[in-house]
């Protein structure tokens, strides 16, 4: 695997690059220090698997810096490592075409959880609603009201299982788990 760190703290750097090896022993680690140096090992590394970037850096703010990131390099998976566990960031992460979000204050199994999941074409966050707060708030937007279907959908991709399960373990095609994924992130 060939992945891409980028972090502006050295000490956030050395701990995550110890977390990848562990994800894959005989992984090929870039790093870079902020934004621009983020793009510049994207472009000379256009082999990537990977690329786990924190979200505020150097260079841009972090919403314009991932947005730039997907425009310019759209077939790399791109996690967010941050800071925050707002749901108001996550979800503006999410939507700024992350594929997954991972708060820095996560242990190191639910880090790997969370960078198989989106190896395995998933997208990650760390919060979703429960039945009891199906409220979920996006750039301060007026809030989304879940159905009692997208959050059982929801609460399955969580556990990380893959659309062809949730529509097994809900009885619904793969079509309809598509269209309550569709909802849920629209």
């Amino acid at each position: 695997m060939k992945a891409l760190l980028a972090d502006d703290h050295p000490l956030m750097l050395e701990a995550v690059r110890q977390v990848l090896l562990q994800l894959d022993p005989q992984l090929v680690l870039v790093e870079a220090e902020n934004y621009p140096g983020l793009f510049r090992q994207a472009s000379r590394h256009p082999d990537l698997d990977l690329a786990l970037v924190d979200l505020n850096m150097p260079g841009l703010p972090g919403l314009h810096g991932i947005r730039e990131f997907r425009s310019r390099f759209p077939a790399i998976p791109l996690v967010v490592l941050s800071a925050s566990q707002s749901p108001v960031d996550i979800r503006s992460t999410i939507d700024a075409g992350a594929l997954g979000y991972i708060p820095k204050a996560s242990t190191t199994a639910d880090i790997l959880s969370a960078l198989r999941q989106v190896m395995a074409g998933q997208v990650f966050t760390p919060h979703w609603p429960d039945e009891a707060n199906s409220t979920f708030f996006s750039n301060g937007a007026p809030a989304i009201h879940l159905t009692k279907r997208q959050l059982e959908v929801l609460r399955l991709m969580q556990q990380g299982c893959p659309n062809k399960v949730i529509a097994y373990k809900l009885d619904l095609t793969e079509g309809t788990v598509k269209v309550h994924v569709a909802a849920i992130f629209g």
